[in-house]
């Protein structure tokens, strides 16, 4: 694959008194300029930096950031707004960004600049205070400045209106024009109104904007205007240029004006650039091959579904969503990276995200996309980043940045980014550059595999919102397992995809089990942002067959829509579904009671070996048949869960697919009991399946786990595939089937069970996988009925009732206000927005706000703390080598949501202090016999069965649901 590198010229401008001069400036006003400071001496490394500096640094950095990190696609669009001039417009967008601080509002917080402010003229009256400097943030007072002095310089409204925005939102939130038209007409101003300011910012201005080559500031004004969308990237590109220029290390304070040009400025922005390694992505490539594509992504041959998704990528009339569908264990995981690399050339992308439906899903997604990269282009897998909360705790992500650098924010204080710290990557490091590592600028990496919560956090009305939209606008978006985004995060997918759609972004999302009426929900909001129509609905055709992908795009603004369709790879396997029914509670019954049909079956069906899966909707169900079976099978019975710590986990999943995995014969017999961790991406073959009742599409899921590989040898009573569907007992009145509590009440909801039952009729079977759009539909679809109706009609009601509540609160946190879709600018875009930012709570925002807590395990015992695999760490519990670390990221796992208000007290070891990957980690000190007591519940880890906690009241509770 060829790549093409963009040679662009550079203007020569010589220094800024000398550009004074040719303006015409006084000495006067010259000194002026230079007594406006833009960082004091504590924010530039001892020595004052001027404004002008400042801005020019910035406008340096956009120069490269336009070179060396922007797709082609972003380039086109800056160039597209500008009669070709996409740089130097950059660069001036970037560096205007601080000039609303020329004002007394701003200039007064600095007591050692005030004596050169005086002498030179710049001065205020005593009602100038620091309630005037909260009250007109420079931010909020650049903003003014622009919205005042470019209609003065016959640049139009429409213009104007999306321009002054980016300089008034470069701290993270968009306030609306009222922010400054009311005060000033309460007279407030941005702290003083007189003609010698005014005069110093129009100058200020236009010494600026001749620097950087411009004949004057009419000739700057755009020639087009970008998108609501593209204009939220293009705000992300002017924070991302300020917190690199802010850089102290880098950008040290110049002292005064005869030292500023644009010439240092490019030097300086030069240097910081090379040294941080910020350049990357994958520049201008050339459309691969089909045969180059299948090399890349390692399949030979192409199975007809791979086929089927290249020549749809090949086939797109502009950039636009695509959704493909298949069966689970298709392949759509290679076909949808082919597909990814074909878009990004053929739409100037530079990277990928990659959404995943889980952190543990990511990780083996992210080894994938590495040798993927390598193979395509050699040396951009050291760019590629792992984003999700627990990576710190990932190897391969660990031997590709170091745990010993200091924070980076520490060198960007003063912007306002955020002092939380990264996961303590270093610069020297071969992995992703260290500045892209930091908080809210993890999506700016190159190519990003995450949870599916990033792009969701990129739709929330959060403060710096834009630098996550910066970080999807070059790329191509690749989503896996929508189907698993539940009523309340696909309000935040909806809109990811407006937004998405509307930037021209291509997006690719997969699915086995996609409901009809969710493909169209999302087909719908990718088009009514690609068409600017709030209120479009997409006349999405159905598809025809089963693998297939649709395609949907805005052609010259002409809604353009393509459906195909392949032959699946596996043939029709007819599949045995059954219902095991449920035992009559008992209050303190044994586990032998409540296991008892499971026992029966398997000794029926294994008496000759064989593996059976068993999949409980909690935790607390899967231990339970984890303590009956093992007394029974012994060895034989493996459990895996959410509630096993890092490590356990990990190891017992490699063992189970290497066990259970591709032709692998002679398994003799074992009983996996698992949650809904075995729901997707797990790539075992049963035998025997038996599991709690699920939502069809999830029900269809747990099914693809069953005879997944064609040449497993089995056992003669399990050659076929048979499924036994438990977790509720039919009833013989009209009442319908009652559910296990905690599936109904806290996981799943009455009304989608009830629809999964009516399609369990007493011993029917399923063609896998030609039947799988059909019982899907059915099983969401109103139309189709069910042998309850009155007590179906009483759950839809409900559960439409708890849905519409739950979008209520979601549209708290939406980016867009109802209402506010048609808004042309980012003007008042934060308007009512949530303070949080932190991301574990935005994560918290985007999935429902069930909160739950990491904490790390330990045993402390003989005053020495020791971690659950023996390992024994330091004094006061000090990690000091790298074996100590991998032992006690290991020994984490997430709380069950009912211990939060709990463990909320609980703080990491006092050693752990400068630690940069444990030092926010909450510990848990277990006895010598792993047990606590915290609140309420006695806490136990037991090494086989994981976490368990118990109270006096009993109950498993909505914390105990098993997809954690």
């Amino acid at each position: 694959m060829s790549i093409e590198v963009r040679d662009v010229p550079v203007p020569a401008v010589g220094s800024v008194l000398a550009v004074c001069d040719e303006l015409g400036l006084t000495a006067e006003e010259v000194n002026r300029l230079g007594a406006v400071f833009g960082k004091s001496a504590d924010y530039a490394g001892g020595a004052v930096s001027p404004l002008l500096c400042h801005m020019l640094d910035t406008a340096a950095v956009a120069e490269l950031l336009f070179d060396d990190y922007l797709a082609p696609v972003q380039c086109d669009l800056l160039d597209s707004l500008s009669g070709g001039e996409g740089r130097r417009l950059l660069a001036w967008l970037c560096g205007v960004h601080d000039i609303g601080k020329a004002t007394p509002a701003f200039q007064r917080i600095d007591g050692a600049s005030l004596q050169t402010l005086r002498r030179a003229g710049l001065t205020w009256p005593a009602s100038v205070t620091a309630d005037t400097t909260r009250r007109w943030r420079h931010d909020t007072a650049g903003g003014k400045i622009l919205h005042t002095l470019l209609p003065a310089a016959a640049w139009t409204s429409e213009h104007v209106d999306w321009v002054w925005p980016l300089a008034a939102g470069h701290h993270g939130t968009f306030p609306s024009s009222g922010a400054f038209v009311s005060r000033d007409a309460l007279g407030k101003g941005h702290g003083h109104r007189s003609a010698v300011w005014e005069s110093t910012q129009r100058q200020l201005l236009e010494v600026f904007t001749a620097a950087l080559g411009y004949r004057d500031l009419q000739a700057v004004c755009p020639t087009a205007a970008p998108s609501r969308a593209q204009q939220l990237g293009l705000a992300g590109i002017v924070v991302m240029a300020d917190w690199i220029a802010s850089d102290e290390t880098h950008f040290e304070g110049l002292g005064s004006l005869d030292a500023v040009s644009m010439a240092k400025s490019r030097t300086r922005a030069r240097r910081s650039w090379e040294e941080q390694r910020l350049g990357g992505g994958w520049k201008r490539m050339s459309v691969p091959s089909d045969e180059e594509v299948w090399s890349h992504v390692e399949v030979n041959p192409p199975r007809a579904s791979q086929a089927m998704v290249l020549r749809a990528a090949r086939e797109m009339a502009a950039p636009g969503l695509m959704i493909f569908e298949a069966p689970m264990g298709e392949g759509k995981t290679k076909g949808g990276l082919g597909a990814l690399e074909i878009l990004a050339a053929r739409w100037g992308a530079s990277g990928a995200f990659i959404g995943m439906p889980t952190q543990a899903t990511c990780d083996p997604m992210y080894s994938h996309q590495r040798r993927w990269m390598a193979r395509f282009q050699s040396g951009s897998e050291k760019n590629a980043v792992l984003l999700h909360g627990k990576r710190a705790f990932n190897r391969e992500w660990r031997a590709l940045t170091s745990p010993t650098a200091a924070d980076p924010d520490t060198q960007f204080r003063s912007v306002g980014s955020g002092q939380d710290p990264a996961d303590g990557e270093c610069r020297e490091c071969h992995g992703p550059a260290q500045w892209l590592l930091g908080p809210k600028r993890g999506l700016l990496g190159h190519s990003v595999v995450g949870t599916i919560d990033q792009l969701l956090h990129a739709a929330t009305r959060t403060r710096h919102v834009m630098l996550r939209a910066l970080g999807l606008a070059g790329k191509v978006v690749l989503l896996d397992e929508v189907h698993a985004a539940d009523v309340y995060m696909s309000q935040f997918l909806l809109e990811g995809l407006r937004w998405l759609g509307q930037a021209r972004v291509p997006v690719i999302l997969m699915s086995a089990t996609l409901p009809p009426a969710q493909r169209q929900a999302l087909a719908s909001a990718y088009m009514a942002g690609a068409l600017n129509d709030p209120t479009y609905t997409a006349e999405l055709p159905e598809p025809a067959g089963y693998p297939c992908v649709t395609t949907a795009c805005a052609d010259n603004l002409r809604p353009t829509y393509r459906p195909y369709q392949a032959t699946p790879w596996r043939h029709d396997v007819p599949v045995h579904i059954a219902h095991l029914p449920e035992p009559p509670f008992k209050k303190q019954a044994e586990d032998r009671h409540y296991e008892q049909p499971v026992e029966d079956l398997l000794s029926e069906k294994l008496a000759d070996g064989g593996v059976a899966l068993i999949i409980r909707n909690t935790v607390t169900r899967a231990q339970r048949t984890y303590r009956h079976l093992r007394q029974i099978y012994g060895l034989d019975v493996r459990i895996l869960h959410g509630q096993l710590t890092t490590a356990e986990r990990a190891e017992r999943t490699e063992t189970l697919l290497s066990q259970l995995g591709p032709s692998k014969n002679n398994r003799g017999r074992l009983i996996l009991i698992a949650t809904q961790v075995a729901e997707q991406s797990f790539d075992i073959d049963a035998d025997l399946l038996i599991t709690d009742i699920a939502p069809i599409d999830l029900l269809l899921q747990r099914i693809g786990r069953l005879h997944r590989h064609n040449e497993t040898q089995r056992p003669a009573k399990l050659r076929d595939p048979q499924v036994f569907v438990t977790g509720y007992k039919n009833t013989t009145d009209k009442s319908g089937p009652r559910f296990e509590y905690a599936s109904e009440r806290y996981i799943y909801g009455r009304y989608p069970l009830l629809r999964t039952a009516s399609l369990l009729r007493s011993d029917t079977q399923w063609d896998i996988p030609s039947c799988v759009p059909a019982l899907v539909a059915e099983g969401y679809d109103q139309k189709y009925g069910t042998p309850w109706p009155e007590k179906t009609q009483k759950a839809l009601e409900e559960w439409a009732s708890d849905n519409r509540q739950r979008q209520d609160v979601a549209d708290r946190y939406i980016l867009t206000r109802r209402g506010e879709w048609s808004a042309l600018t980012l003007a008042g875009l934060h308007y009512a927005a949530t303070q949080t930012t932190d991301e574990e709570q935005i994560s918290t925002l985007v999935r429902d706000g069930e909160e739950s807590i990491e904490v790390i395990l330990l045993r402390y015992d003989s005053n020495q703390y020791i971690t659950l695999n023996d390992t024994r760490l330091g004094p006061n519990g000090a990690v000091g080598n790298d074996d100590q670390l991998d032992a006690v990221t290991g020994s984490s796992l997430r709380l069950p949501v009912k211990l939060t208000d709990h463990a909320i007290p609980l703080t990491p070891l006092p050693a752990w202090r400068s630690h940069p990957v444990v030092k926010y980690m909450r510990v848990i000190e277990l006895s010598s016999n792993l047990t606590v007591q915290l609140g309420p519940y006695a806490i136990t880890y037991d090494k086989e069965l994981g976490l368990t906690a118990s109270s006096n009241n009993g109950g498993e509770g909505r914390c105990d649901r098993g997809r954690q």
